[in-house]
């Protein structure tokens, strides 16, 4: 791998993924890789330099997902296998246990799903759950446990993953947020003994302790995200959050103590702090960043948050200051740019 790490972008306005290095706290595109339409998630294996990115259905293949090869050098990606998936394309992708297995969830399709993983080549899925509107899955670490988040049902699945991929359900099988909270995206805590996640409708942070070894969530405490002083309204599903001026949550990362939170109504980046209690503190200031920041993703080593925007060209290069931003560089990127990775 590249002494530098590389940073993706996937413009799903323009069906592109960019390819950037960082070096000396700047970004240098390198490459935008073409063809790979509707693409709103994709998800790195940076041991074998191979990409997994879900692709909506287009002239050249079906939805599904995309397997490319990573060139280190030049940052092109190259295309070498695809798995058609009959009942939808994934809004959200994840690997566990070394790269040989992915998680995929569905919105569209209200379906989530495990494959094996053998070379580079994603297999058919060998698990399949299903809840309406599911936006994100993630494995502990471990590989043990996956968790599907529902944002239709407000609740969080969790499963013992099996050694041959099966899902079986905890007790209790889901656990609930709260009541139209919208649950969208969730993060790991460090020690993987708490989960937190994102609600897109209430623009919170739901804390939930997780014991380790049966990998059972309970629900503790919900802080809100988003700025206040703004007067954004509660969300409604399926109502026009910027016509409406609702709140509209996104993504959230972990880095340093701090989970990062995006909202795209006000396009604002915010920290909520983990404390040594483990208790969440609301966030005191706010980042207007790109607009509508659907995605953005924070450096491995916690120095560096870049920022993407549905309804921008460009990319924001920050460096990270306690809670606070520094921007260091806007560079372009393409059309609806809407996630963002390191790796």
């Amino acid at each position: 791998m590249s002494a530098f790490p590389f940073v993706f972008v996937a413009n799903a306005g323009d069906g592109s993924i960019s390819t950037f290095r960082l070096v000396e706290g700047r970004l240098e595109r390198l490459a935008v890789t073409e063809g790979v339409t509707g693409c709103s998630t994709f998800v790195i294996d940076g041991a074998r330099d191979l990409l997994y990115a879900a692709v909506k259905k287009s002239e050249a293949r079906d939805a599904g997902i995309l397997t490319l090869e990573i060139d280190r050098e030049s940052g092109a990606l190259t295309p070498r296998t695809h798995l058609a998936l009959a009942d939808g394309g994934m809004n959200y992708l994840a690997l566990t246990r070394d790269g040989s297995v992915l998680l995929g969830a569905s919105y569209g399709g209200g379906y989530g799903i495990v494959c094996p993983v053998e070379g580079g080549v994603v297999g058919e899925p060998v698990a399949r759950v299903e809840y309406p509107r599911l936006h994100s899955v993630l494995a502990s670490d471990d590989g043990r446990f996956a968790y599907f988040v529902s944002l239709e049902a407000d609740l969080v699945a969790q499963y013992a993953l099996g050694d041959d991929l099966s899902l079986t359900p905890l007790t209790p099988a889901t656990v609930a947020c709260p009541d139209r909270s919208g649950p969208r995206h969730l993060v790991f805590s460090e020690a993987q003994d708490a989960v937190y996640v994102l609600t897109e409708f209430s623009g919170e942070v739901l804390r939930f302790d997780r014991d380790v070894e049966s990998g059972v969530l309970e629900f503790r405490q919900a802080v809100p995200a988003y700025d206040l002083s703004k007067d954004l309204g509660h969300s409604v599903i399926d109502e026009d959050p910027r016509e409406h001026h609702y709140i509209w949550g996104a993504d959230i990362h972990l880095a340093n103590g701090t989970l990062w939170c995006s909202e795209r109504t006000e396009s604002t980046l915010a920290a909520v702090r983990v404390a040594a209690d483990g208790s969440l503190v609301a966030p005191e200031r706010f980042t207007v960043t790109e607009p509508q920041p659907r995605g953005f993703a924070v450096s491995p080593d916690g120095r560096f948050l870049v920022a993407a925007g549905e309804r921008s060209t460009t990319v924001s290069l920050y460096t990270i200051v306690g809670d606070e931003l520094a921007l260091l560089q806007q560079a372009e990127t393409g059309g609806g740019a809407n996630w963002v990775r390191f790796g």
